[in-house]
């Protein structure tokens, strides 16, 4: 099948190798521009770009769909479909017109639960027992399009925004590869998603990843594991920044923000109801420690008291 692929993250690469793998003629690669990384805020490649270049694709990175040469460009291809894996842009509507089969998105959620922006996170906040993988024939809303297939993920209780995105990462890989195949051989029809438990997952931002500890420990755990590896959930004490990469739960009571125990089994702070066990942290400047080890250089004792500040960087 000819195919342009749209994706820019590790997400999409995964996608894109799975494509060239099963043999499809990938006419062009569609993927976000360059943008500052790293330390040094040098200009790099996505993680998509760098993959359609070790395989000799075709790369191209408009800052937009919406121009009349774009459009021609694309046309021209005379591509099956188009599919689209975390791309960023917004895909007008004569674009996903294009191609003979249309524009086919590869979603991390069992739609129509968590369309929108981060349904990984969004999922393990929720405390969600399951997510998955939703391939759908993209139209003009915001993940509302007619679905192909879908596929569930248990999400453990150890499971990271990480952990579940490599995990559905490669469902995806495996799940469009199937689709096309599928419809390639006429054996695969779009059906409408269903009309209840639509819900929406907002992007993530640096405020919600700030810890109040007035809220619940099982609340806070899931946010710890939600917003790892990014924006990392955040606290302060002594007036500096920590963020907090590995937690559990524990039944003890006391003051939201104190702590109630430092130790070689970990830090453990009260919260609105019971107690959040920090296993692994990091203060602004340092390294991830485990909680033994960062008690080592930076000594905490029990009664202190962790801040809740937005201001939180490292």
């Amino acid at each position: 099948m000819r195919l342009i692929f749209a994706g820019t993250p590790e997400f999409a690469a995964r996608a894109l190798a799975a494509l060239a793998h099963a043999g499809h003629d990938i006419a062009l690669v569609l993927t976000q521009p360059d943008r500052p990384a790293g330390r040094g805020l040098r200009l790099a490649p996505s993680a998509v770009k760098a993959l359609a270049q070790e395989r000799g694709l075709n790369v191209s990175q408009p800052v937009s769909l919406k121009d009349e040469a774009t459009l021609a460009r694309l046309s021209a291809l005379g591509a099956d479909a188009m599919v689209v894996a975390a791309y960023g842009l917004i895909l007008p509507e004569p674009v996903l017109a294009l191609p003979r089969l249309g524009a086919i998105n590869i979603h991390a959620s069992l739609l129509p639960r968590w369309r929108g922006a981060a349904p990984i996170q969004r999922a393990i906040l929720a405390g969600d027992a399951l997510t998955g993988i939703s391939i759908m024939q993209m139209d003009r809303g915001l993940d509302t399009g007619p679905l192909l297939a879908a596929e569930s993920v248990a999400i453990r209780a150890e499971d990271t925004s990480a952990s579940l995105h490599d995990k559905l990462a490669e469902l995806g890989a495996r799940l469009i590869a199937t689709v096309l195949s599928r419809l390639e051989r006429g054996e695969l029809s779009a059906e409408p998603q269903a009309a209840a438990g639509a819900s929406y997952a907002a992007k993530i931002t640096k405020a919600e990843a700030e810890i109040d500890w007035s809220e619940a420990a099982p609340v806070l755990e899931r946010k710890v594991r939600a917003f790892n590896p990014l924006p990392g959930a955040s606290t302060m004490i002594r007036g500096v920044g920590l963020k907090i990469w590995r937690a559990g739960v524990s039944p003890a009571e006391g003051a939201p923000g104190t702590i109630l125990e430092a130790g070689a089994k970990g830090i453990v702070v009260a919260c609105g109801s019971g107690s959040l066990c920090v296993l692994e942290l990091q203060r602004a400047g340092g390294k991830k420690l485990a909680a033994a080890q960062f008690l080592a250089g930076f000594p905490l004792a029990a009664g202190e008291r962790l801040e809740f500040s937005p201001k939180t960087t490292i």
